[in-house]
């Protein structure tokens, strides 16, 4: 990385700002618990069958995809639209924003702070509404772009592109910090950014990093 030639950094939220791993394991136990006390099996399902659709649409860079989105688990799980709706709003953004400030990585805010130290903007380039979650890491951003606001998820470039123009940043000068090389770096690439992929091992193909405590960013940012 030439961290000169850099006048916007973009990052993912899910598992590139906090540990997806560990948050979702905090997760499944208030979903077990809530199916014991409930007795009933009926939104593990829904969430599992509303995942598996949501890589479905990203994958096939379906547009408009929230609305495909719910009726298409509403069909497969028989429930009215509405009762989806709520319960992914509930399970999957609403009830993990009380875990996120645990399970945020090491050295964020120093990163944060370095970066505009540095005179570089900040975005945020989410599949899942950010602007909760994001405060909840106790970070901020400059410009927050969400899935739902391009209508396309990634590795769809819409949403990278919305976020270089209304920072007025160039895609030479604009780096995209994830932790999928599938989705996060396929964007970067396919807008003509640069990719740095968040991986405990090397990737073939893909600049990585382990910690944002690494000296790509303590040394040579």
């Amino acid at each position: 990385m030439d961290w000169n030639a850099v006048t916007l950094a973009v990052f993912d939220v899910d598992g590139t700002l906090y540990n997806q791993r560990r948050l979702r394991l905090k997760m499944a136990y208030e979903l077990l618990l809530h199916a014991l006390r409930s007795r009933s099996l009926r939104t593990p399902r829904l969430l599992a069958a509303y995942r598996r659709l949501r890589e479905q649409l990203a994958d096939d860079e379906v547009q408009d995809f929230e609305q495909v989105l719910l009726m298409q688990t509403a069909g497969r799980c028989r429930l009215p639209p509405a009762t989806v709706a709520a319960l992914a709003t509930e399970w999957l953004e609403q009830r993990p924003l009380r875990h996120i400030a645990a399970c945020r990585y090491d050295g964020l805010p120093e990163l944060f702070q370095r970066l505009r130290a540095r005179g570089k903007r900040i975005a945020i380039l989410s599949d899942y509404p950010a602007q909760a979650k994001l405060q909840a890491t106790g970070l901020a951003a400059d410009i927050i772009v969400c899935a739902g606001d391009v209508g396309v998820l990634k590795p769809h470039p819409r949403g990278l592109q919305l976020a270089m123009a209304l920072a007025g940043a160039a895609p030479a000068s604009t780096v995209m910090i994830g932790d999928r090389p599938e989705r996060d770096g396929a964007a970067a690439r396919r807008s003509g950014a640069h990719a740095l992929i968040k991986s405990r091992r090397p990737l073939p193909g893909w600049q990585t990093f382990a910690t944002y405590r690494d000296p790509l960013f303590t040394v040579q940012l």
